[in-house]
């Protein structure tokens, strides 16, 4: 009976031990797997932010890192840092870092080639070509010109706007045709027209600022608010010239085949530049110095009102009327720029300043290098420096309203209309206190004007003042500093009517306490 008893308790302890494996076999191999995913996913995890010092990663980290998907936005250990950039000189850019691809036809070769040789400078070290849709004579192309270049053949590539002309793809293409030619040097790629002009140091002078290993695209909009928006406000109109630096050139070159081939209803060269611009993700850097000049007639109150930046470039001079009345050709006009003020002082052309003539209470505006404006009564800088409208929109209906920029009447009020002065000559003296230029400028007239009759009790300048003389040194460092307008200073004015109808203005840096008021 004791042994029955015996043997019953022994049969309850084996099938509670077997119970209690039972339930830990169970159990162990979930907590394994538990204890084993809890280490991998501590392993496994990345810092959000990169550590304080460089960690050394193995090969197989590495490898799986590079693996990771950039859909899912997670940042690689070996991309939180930008490689650096290929070693470069760092030596300031000259006009030898430059290349000018110049689109021009043989059709229009004879006329727009007096442009060019106006602000090419053979002798300067300037490289560039003239590319042309077809052979010319060679007795056509004097010497101190650009090499003359045939374009590919474009007729490959799809157009269909109705109003524009398949050249555009052509000239659309220079700045990769001239990427090909593997000049050594090269920082910047410019791009104009036949007709377009170069100020070739102030066009340094801008580039110098900016990095060239960098993606830059540089130029500047239409002056005509419809024309921007039938083409775009991020768009250099390439008649106004534009400037890409060597990076870009070189990405362009590599997609701008397939990239037109995108666009076959787009209008010109410049709009499709743009477009492949938008693919590469390059934006329009603007600089007011670039001209397109979408407008016509007289340029007087573009130019006596210019931005207070370097002017790069003239466009549109066979469209508009030349820019000294007196001048014999539109060429010679624009010769007499470059001869005189451009040859003195390049940063200083077309530069505004402004002063009064206390004693005879007159407003004087200067745009050094090219005219002065002497108008009865005091007017604001602020008013001073918005053009004056002598000239129309590209869109001959448009009113003022149509231009992309603030614009004012000429005259307000009949006593208001300016005298002017254009120059006639210019010239370097070298005095105690150094170099100086003199400028000079003439009193010009319309045929047959009269002056309107005023009841102000001010003297009329066309009556006193017969000639203009503008002292002002060169400044060579102008752009270096920051953008401000010179002031002007009247040393001497006409008193009366009799005696010396001349007066003589002094331009210069601002002193620090020195201002635009009466």
């Amino acid at each position: 009976m004791n042994a029955a008893a015996a043997s019953a308790g022994g049969g309850k302890e084996t099938l509670a031990a077997s119970l209690l494996r039972y339930i830990l076999l169970l159990i162990l191999p979930f907590t394994v797997l538990y204890i084993f995913y809890t280490l991998h996913a501590i392993l496994s995890s990345t810092p959000s932010c990169p550590p304080d010092r460089p960690v050394a990663t193995t090969a197989t980290t590495s490898a799986s890192l590079s693996h990771l998907s950039t859909r899912n936005h997670t940042p690689s250990l070996s991309s939180s840092t930008p490689p650096p950039p290929a070693p470069v000189s760092t030596a300031t850019t000259t006009l030898q870092h430059v290349v000018f691809g110049i689109a021009a036809s043989a059709r229009l070769w004879e006329k727009r080639k007096e442009y060019i040789k106006i602000w090419w400078r053979p002798n300067g070290g300037m490289r560039g070509f003239v590319w042309m849709d077809q052979p010319v004579r060679e007795s056509s192309v004097p010497a101190g010109l650009p090499p003359i270049k045939i374009s590919s053949d474009t007729y490959g590539f799809p157009y269909k706007n109705r109003r524009g002309h398949r050249s555009a793809i052509r000239i659309s293409r220079i700045v990769s045709e001239t990427f090909r030619l593997g000049l050594p040097g090269v920082r910047w790629y410019v791009m104009g027209d036949d007709d377009t002009v170069f100020l070739p140091d102030n066009l340094i002078a801008v580039l110098r600022k900016l990095d060239h290993r960098q993606p830059y695209y540089i130029g500047y909009p239409s002056e005509s608010h419809l024309q921007n928006i039938f083409f775009s406000y991020g768009m250099a109109f390439g008649g106004g010239g534009f400037a890409i630096s060597q990076p870009l050139a070189a990405r362009l070159e590599r997609m701008q085949d397939a990239c037109i081939h995108r666009y076959p209803s787009l209008y010109g060269s410049d709009d499709r530049i743009q477009a492949c611009m938008a693919e590469l993700g390059v934006p329009l850097t603007r600089h007011p110095g670039f001209h397109q000049y979408d407008v016509y007639g007289d340029l007087l109150g573009l130019l006596a009102a210019h931005p207070v930046a370097p002017i790069v470039t003239l466009h549109h001079l066979d469209v508009v009327q030349p820019l000294f009345p007196d001048a014999k050709s539109r060429p010679a006009a624009v010769r007499r720029l470059f001869d005189g003020p451009i040859k003195l002082d390049p940063a200083g052309i077309m530069q505004q300043s402004i002063c009064y003539d206390g004693a005879n209470r007159w407003t004087v505006s200067v745009a050094w290098g090219f005219a002065v404006l002497v108008s009865r009564g005091v007017m604001s800088p602020r008013e001073m420096e918005m053009p004056a409208r002598t000239f129309l929109n590209w869109y001959r209906r448009a009113d003022y309203k149509a231009h992309a920029f603030n614009t004012r009447p000429l005259v307000r009020r009949p006593c208001e209309k300016p005298s002017l002065y254009y120059l006639s000559s210019s010239r370097r003296t070298v005095a105690r206190d150094g170099e100086t230029t003199v400028t000079t400028y003439q009193r010009w007239r319309h045929r047959n004007d009269v002056r309107p009759p005023c009841r102000w009790k001010i003297t009329d300048p066309d009556a006193l003042l017969d000639t203009v003389v503008v002292l002002k040194k060169p400044d060579p460092g102008l752009w270096d500093r920051s953008p401000m307008r010179n002031c002007c200073r009247v040393l001497s004015s006409p008193k009366g009517q009799e005696g010396n109808k001349t007066m003589t203005i002094d331009v210069g840096v601002c002193k620090d306490w020195e201002f635009s008021q009466v």
